[in-house]
């Protein structure tokens, strides 16, 4: 293997360190030294870890000599979104205030799991204040920008994960997603990023944002890597009361089985509507290239998003009261007006929201007693401009800001599993689509994408040309 580490994925680069073709600390070194020179340019990382680092990586490197099993992700890189606990780093979640909080004494579950299957974990990376928002413009630690167009945004609020595994620093990255959080920069910025089924994996050691809504997942370049990394993060946490009752179900066995027979459709209706024709193109050219010819109409999901507008408003909101009564003027400007509005959401409209939650979760289960997977844009267009306040779709103009998640909110709000693929687009910006199942059928949507990256339709693309899958 050469140097260039922008072209390994995370099994690729393992197995090259496995074998002795380069050293986990070489790695290690070598990621960071190109961090520390480019990331000025893209702000993604707010904090770095360099000697943990360089600590851990000598360790698998001694491990792998004594012949020893140094885990299915030995020496590889990663990072995280700022939200997650990270001993002897602060926990920002983006913001001002939390930085005057003492480090944190103990790795985030998800952290743990990842070090002792041997991933190198370099650093924290740029969000949205309190993951609230789909940009990255941070007004505390400045924007993150796209690898793929540095004017445009890279997304949010793990604006930051995205771009570091789309430019290449990384093979993977941790986010977490609300209502969109994870899918929305994975689709900007070109990479595969997944959302898992609520309560799969363990949120213990992570900045809560709406607690019933939260979820943790990876984003990486190729699908393969997703499930490496979903299987190592799975399993019980007591740490954590939504993630205690299911076993794990490991995905990387089943990954090559073949779909034949999986009932698969469009979302039409709300889905197909408020989008550029060239986010409904990329939803063609999947369902063209898996003998897609249904659809399926999801009722209501304008009424969902509003409803989950609602409750995470409120849910959110309530976290900070204190800080929003005591120092308001040291929240983003952005955070903070809508942490105002939630605060003064009445009872009996969050009691509703969540009334009708329990319908259209059993509106949308009913639809699954019909089809195993749907198919539908992530974003309803390409990345905005940096500091773009509005977008055109179609005839309608739109604020940016909260209408990026406009095909992201309906489908969080009920828990389901999502994987947002990168659909390759020769010299043209990145966009993505959602692959959805049923709660619990995670696995079945990672047999979709890699049938999908074996055909070629999928390709995540480092910002320096290098392709992948």
């Amino acid at each position: 293997m050469n140097s260039n580490w922008k072209a390994a994925d995370a099994v690729e680069l393992t197995g090259a360190i496995r074998r002795g073709e380069v050293s986990a600390a070489t790695v290690t070194r070598d990621t960071l030294e190109t961090i520390e020179r480019e990331n000025p340019s893209l702000n993604c990382f707010t904090q770095i870890a360099a000697e943990t680092a360089i600590l851990q990586a000598k360790s698998i490197d001694q491990t792998i000599a004594d012949g020893r099993d140094p885990g299915v992700l030995s020496g590889v890189p990663f990072a995280v979104k700022n939200l997650f606990d990270v001993a002897g780093l602060t926990t920002l979640a983006g913001s001002k205030i939390h930085a005057e909080n003492p480090p944190a004494t103990r790795d985030a579950t998800a952290i743990s799991r990842l070090k002792q299957a041997g991933a190198i974990l370099l650093g924290t990376l740029n969000m949205d204040e309190y993951a609230y928002g789909f940009v990255t413009e941070n007004s505390h630690y400045g924007t993150t920008r796209n690898p793929r167009d540095r004017t445009r945004i890279a997304g949010g609020s793990s604006g930051g994960s995205a771009a570091a595994v789309a430019v290449g620093w990384v093979p993977f990255s941790l986010g977490s997603d609300t209502n969109g959080s994870i899918r929305v920069p994975a689709a900007l910025c070109g990479v595969f990023g997944f959302k898992p089924t609520y309560g799969r994996l363990s949120r213990s050691g992570t900045m809560l944002f709406s607690s019933s809504l939260d979820c943790i997942g990876p984003f990486a370049r190729s699908v393969r890597d997703i499930a490496t990394i979903f299987d190592v993060l799975q399993g019980a946490d007591p740490g954590d009361p939504v993630c205690t009752s299911r076993p794990p179900k490991l995905c990387l066995p089943d990954l090559d089985r073949g779909i034949e027979g999986l009932r698969i459709a469009v979302a039409d209706g709300y889905f197909a509507q408020n989008a550029e024709t060239e986010a409904l193109d990329a939803v063609s050219a999947v369902s063209k290239a898996l003998n897609v010819t249904r659809t399926v109409s999801i009722r209501e999901a304008h009424r969902a998003r509003a409803a989950a507008y609602i409750i995470t408003a409120s849910e959110g909101a309530n976290l900070h009261l204190d800080n929003l009564r005591s120092r308001p003027q040291d929240f983003d400007p952005a955070t903070r007006d809508r942490f105002l509005a939630g605060a003064l959401i009445p009872a009996s409209w969050y009691l509703q929201s969540q009334r009708f939650r329990q319908w259209f979760r059993d509106a949308v289960r009913e639809i699954f007693q019909h089809v195993d997977i749907i198919l539908a844009p992530t974003t309803p267009c390409v990345a905005p401009k940096i500091g773009q306040k509005t977008m055109k779709i179609g005839p309608r103009e739109m604020l940016v800001r909260p209408n990026l998640g406009l095909f992201t909110q309906p489908l969080s709000f009920i828990g389901l599993p999502i994987l947002s693929v990168p659909i390759f687009r020769p010299n043209s910006l990145p966009l993505g689509v959602q692959i959805i199942a049923a709660p619990y059928n995670d696995s079945l949507i990672l047999q979709v994408a890699c049938q999908l990256e074996r055909q070629g339709i999928l390709r995540a693309e480092c910002s320096s040309g290098l392709r992948h899958g």
